[in-house]
């Protein structure tokens, strides 16, 4: 029997447009429901959402996507 591990990354978004803690609770929402993301959490204060996928699964222009879905901009954030 062999396993393996599964690669998870954290990815950094630049959130837009959201002004209340709901809003945060309906972008994690909707970016959890993407295959391979093992958790989201978005930081209101910092207007940051950091997100721990499989890259493989979930690309950047996916969680984007998913974050648009939700009715907000995002982009990555520069390291």
């Amino acid at each position: 029997m062999s396993t393996t591990a599964a690669t998870t990354t954290r990815t950094i978004l630049r959130a837009e447009g959201f002004s209340c803690p709901s809003c945060a609770a309906k972008i994690e929402k909707q970016v959890g429901r993407l295959d391979g993301v093992a958790t989201v959490k978005v930081r209101f204060a910092s207007a940051r959402i950091e997100i721990d996928h499989d890259p493989t699964l979930a690309s950047v222009d996916a969680l984007v996507a998913a974050v648009a879905k939700a009715g907000y901009t995002t982009r990555p954030a520069a390291l």
